[in-house]
């Protein structure tokens, strides 16, 4: 895989600790780090293994690049 992609991850702080990982652009890509550094690690061996079954399996890779974030407060 020679083409590079960029996808916007969430890390939410666990109770117990840790951060769980989404990556909303890929459904059910989630993963677990106990530091936000190595979340981020996890977060793009998750991405790199979920678009190489993609990739297997012949499918279109998601892209972000018409997304468009906002934070409102409300």
């Amino acid at each position: 895989m020679n083409q590079k992609h960029t996808y916007r991850i969430l890390l939410n702080k666990e109770p117990e600790g840790g951060y769980t990982v989404n990556v909303p652009a890929l459904p059910g890509c989630i993963t677990y780090g106990e530091t936000i550094d190595e979340s981020i690690t996890m977060a793009k061996e998750a991405i790199s293994l979920y678009l190489e079954s993609l990739l297997e399996h012949k499918e279109d890779i998601p892209s972000e690049e018409n997304t468009f974030e906002y934070h409102l407060t409300i």
